[in-house]
């Protein structure tokens, strides 16, 4: 899985902190807090996003509406199986990431793996 490039990063950012769909306006004016981007740049981005299958669409009068098609933690969740399919030992890769963690974190691992074993996947 490929990973985004700074602006798709930023955009998407955007979209997802967003509980509603997002014009290309709301985007901008999101960017602009930090680093603003031109308008046309941005739609260009955004459609590419779209194309690439991370954004939707839907025509609202004159405009579209754009919202994600998988929420952030999906994406993480896929960027780390990337990373973990590039390991040759995938237990002493996954042993290695959860010695790392914070206490906290790994009490949020366990129970989630609890929670795994409680439903497994079919």
């Amino acid at each position: 899985m490929r990973t985004f490039g700074e602006l798709e990063e930023r955009i998407m950012v955007a979209v997802w902190a967003r509980s509603t769909p997002v014009t290309v306006r709301d985007i901008v004016d999101d960017l602009a807090a930090t680093r603003p981007a031109a308008y046309t740049t941005v739609i260009t981005v955004v459609e590419r996003l779209r194309a690439k299958g991370w954004l939707s669409r839907e025509r609202d009068g004159r405009s579209y509406l754009y919202h994600p098609t998988r929420s952030r933690h999906e994406y993480v969740a896929d960027l780390m199986g990337s990373v973990l399919d590039e390991s040759d030992d995938r237990s002493a890769a996954l042993l290695s990431f959860a010695g790392q963690l914070d206490p906290d974190d790994a009490v949020s691992l366990r129970l989630a793996l609890d929670a795994l074993n409680d439903h497994p996947r079919r």
